[in-house]
């Protein structure tokens, strides 16, 4: 005789054990860091090791005086030591700060949402008592664009806010690049740039990319479309940014 309560508990057990695994590895599909030594920061743009409070916390590019300070937020690839190639999109009398996450680098710390929202909120808590939050520009690239996003309700929100190649909610790209999973049950990092910026007063700039294969280009428009200031921007490349005709800073 066929015990079908046995039957459907086994099931139902090689569900949960199946989406428990799939929930643990997930960080691992998500965050891709890498750990290279950076033998040359100096060369060949100008970027030096960025401390705080005596700790690494990225890499920095100070120029005399400047008239902005970029507060960039990379995406889940490789390691701030890398991002030098921001320098040129960005006015030459600006400076730039590059924050590596927990894990990344020679980081200390694992990569969650929970590890990269406090290590964005410290260092930009940091950038505003240095330089005083109307010289500060918080840049967020792809996956950087939730922790960016996450900035606008800190206790002095950025009054100016750039996000290239962002998602809207990062459980609709997860969803749409896995159809097959029920995404919204395990996804654990449940950045929201819908809802973090839906109080936000300061001038915003959306940039999306008519080529991007990993974030289409129909989640920037969505995410500007849900801010009356958003001022949307369209470029024909892709998601990195060696990708085609990338994003010029300089004009913002």
């Amino acid at each position: 005789m066929i015990n079908f309560k046995r039957i459907l508990v086994i099931l139902g057990s090689t569900v949960v054990f199946f989406l428990a695994l799939v929930g643990c590895a997930q960080r691992s599909l998500l965050y891709f860091p890498t750990h290279e030594p950076v033998h040359n920061p100096a060369a060949p743009l100008g970027l030096s090791p960025w401390q705080i409070h005596g700790e690494d916390r990225g890499y920095q590019h100070m120029v005399a005086h400047p008239k902005k300070i970029w507060f960039f937020l990379h995406g889940n690839g490789g390691q701030a030591g890398h991002r030098d190639y921001v320098l040129p999109k960005i006015p030459a009398q600006d400076s730039l700060f590059i924050l590596e996450y927990p894990g990344y680098g020679a980081r200390p710390g694992k990569p969650s949402r929970a590890t990269f929202d406090q290590a964005a909120r410290e260092a930009y808590t940091w950038l505003v008592g240095e330089f005083g939050v109307e010289q500060i520009i918080v840049l967020g690239e792809s996956l950087g664009s939730g922790p960016a996003a996450q900035l606008a309700d800190a206790p002095i929100p950025p009054q100016h806010i750039v996000l290239v190649v962002p998602f809207d909610i990062l459980k609709n790209v997860a969803q749409e690049k896995f159809k097959f999973l029920p995404v919204g049950l395990i996804l654990l990092d449940r950045w929201d740039n819908i809802q973090a910026l839906k109080n936000y007063r300061g001038k915003l700039d959306i940039f999306g990319g008519t080529h991007d294969p990993v974030i289409p280009v129909s989640h920037a428009r969505n995410l500007a479309a849900s801010r009356p200031q958003a001022k949307y921007h369209e470029f024909s490349g892709g998601h990195n940014w060696a990708d085609g005709d990338f994003v010029d800073l300089s004009k913002l």
